[in-house]
């Protein structure tokens, strides 16, 4: 075989996307609130955007201030475009500058709520520094994350290589087991569990502890006193000893052990599921999150309307005064004309841009609310299947377009606020020749759920028979599906003595 360089031509076709195009795919991409912001910062850096006055009077009334300002005092435009925008002390409102995303306050966690409790204590260095290290490996559900022999090695590694510990003597196991007890009994009850059975089981003795406290007064009761109130308790037997038939509602089981009713076994069960399970989650540092509709349907007369939620968004235009000086392109050559043309052309493409977003989202959300009409109407069991490849066809757009659009975007209706992909969902089809949605179908099983009778649940295949009934063909195990992502219990364990 004879190797070489060799020069030929290929005919190929290839699609090249404009930068300009993957800066609309973003803007459509863009919820409300992060749409606000870009919009603030083109302003920042494009002088030939202008915001649209709300108010016509006020226009004028701005006009006619710059009408009595002196010679002295106007803006030479000119200047600013020809010389890079030296205006003096306004340099600020026209030069690009950093922007910084505004954080939320940072608030106490759960590491910082139980480290305040640690150092209330009297302890010595060596205890609080062990302390630290258990606190330091609990999780935000509150849970101890490794097991004591793991924080042991750690904790005896770091004190054998820091300079600053020479001579302490290493870390006994007792040591460590002693500060998880004292740990455990922080607040909220239930902390630096290792597993869901040691969370309940301190939940538990905290029940009795304080309990104690309310009837004799002491601030701090005997330990042996609240053993023997604990040995009274059938939860926490029942927790201790026979926590897997617990955790599957194996009534029977447990009552025959104990030589009790399994009603008894139930009431205990009922009392156990009071508590909470991730104790560390209300003192998680998650801050809230809240929406903003981006879209709002209203019913006016019969009707179910669509209007746009942007009263906060700048209204933009272009600058008339940059413009006119624009107008003369003899002033400007080289460096000058190209940056002119270029924010020229960026203005007047984000204005486009920013009304071709507005009016994808008020074909798309239409569309929505004349095929869901029966929704809107008489709630989500009518709701119907639809894809975004049903909606891209009718508005004649691509379904990436459809996807982008309704991606983290919310709509305010007369029955709650939905993310718009609430309203996308695959479908069954009925006897009667018509489709319901699956969103439609779970509806529907969690109504017949809470409508059971709790002593006689009902089962998949008898929910399929029930929806049998009603047109709808589906599959036991589709049922057991929908059952599972809606969270209910399969018959066996929802049953009631």
């Amino acid at each position: 075989m004879k190797t070489g360089l060799y020069q030929g031509t290929t005919l190929k076709q290839e699609m090249k996307i404009n930068p300009r195009l993957y800066q609309a795919m973003d803007l459509l991409y863009m919820p409300l609130l992060d749409l606000q912001q870009h919009l603030k910062q083109e302003l920042l850096n494009n002088p030939f955007l202008d915001l649209v006055e709300p108010d016509a009077e006020e226009e004028v009334k701005q006009e006619k201030e710059e009408k009595e300002k002196t010679e002295d005092d106007e803006i030479d435009w000119e200047e600013i475009l020809l010389n890079g925008f030296e205006t003096g002390g306004r340099r600020e409102e026209y030069e690009e500058r950093e922007y910084y995303e505004p954080v939320s306050v940072d608030t106490k966690d759960l590491g910082d709520h139980l480290h305040d409790q640690l150092t209330l204590l009297r302890l010595s260095e060596r205890e609080l520094l062990l302390g630290e290290e258990i606190i330091g490996n609990i999780s935000d559900e509150g849970y101890l994350v490794c097991n004591l022999e793991e924080i042991l090695t750690t904790l005896n590694d770091f004190v054998r290589l820091n300079e600053e510990f020479d001579g302490v003597r290493p870390y006994a196991m007792d040591e460590v087991e002693q500060m998880l007890r004292t740990i455990q009994a922080f607040d909220p009850a239930g902390i630096a569990a290792r597993d869901l059975r040691e969370c309940i089981l301190l939940q538990l003795r905290d029940s009795a502890l304080q309990e104690l406290i309310s009837e004799t007064g002491e601030t701090e009761p005997e330990p042996a006193e609240v053993d023997r109130r604990l040995a009274d308790s059938l939860a926490y037997r029942i927790v201790r000893d026979y926590f897997d038939q617990l955790i599957n509602h194996r009534w029977s089981e447990i009552s025959k052990e104990l030589s009790i009713t399994p009603r008894d076994v139930q009431d205990a069960a009922d009392e156990v599921a009071k508590l909470d399970p991730k104790p560390g989650l209300k003192y998680s540092s998650g801050g809230d999150n809240y929406i903003i509709p981006d879209l709002i349907v209203e019913k006016i007369e019969g009707e179910y309307l669509v209007f746009l939620n942007d009263t906060s968004l700048p209204r933009l235009k272009l600058s008339r005064a940059y413009r006119d000086i624009a107008k003369d392109k003899k002033k400007f050559v080289g460096e000058n004309k190209e940056f002119i043309s270029n924010k020229l052309n960026s203005a007047n493409w984000m204005i486009q841009a920013i009304e071709q977003r507005r009016q994808t989202m008020l074909k798309v959300m239409n569309f929505i609310v004349d095929r869901q009409r029966d929704f809107f109407d008489k709630g989500v069991q009518y709701l119907k299947p639809l894809t975004l490849r049903e909606v891209a066809e009718v508005i004649d757009m691509h379904e990436s377009t459809v996807s982008r659009v309704t991606n983290e975007k919310f709509v305010q209706t007369p029955r709650g606020v939905f993310p718009l992909k609430f309203f996308f969902s695959s479908g069954l089809s009925t006897t009667s020749g018509e489709d319901v949605s699956a969103r439609g179908i779970k509806a529907q099983i969690e109504k017949l759920v809470s409508d059971e009778d709790p002593a006689h649940p009902l089962t998949d295949q008898a929910i399929v028979n029930i929806l049998k009934d009603d047109g709808i063909q589906i599959a036991r195990r589709t049922v057991a599906k929908y059952r599972d992502q809606l969270g209910v219990l399969s018959a066996r364990m929802r049953k009631r003595v």
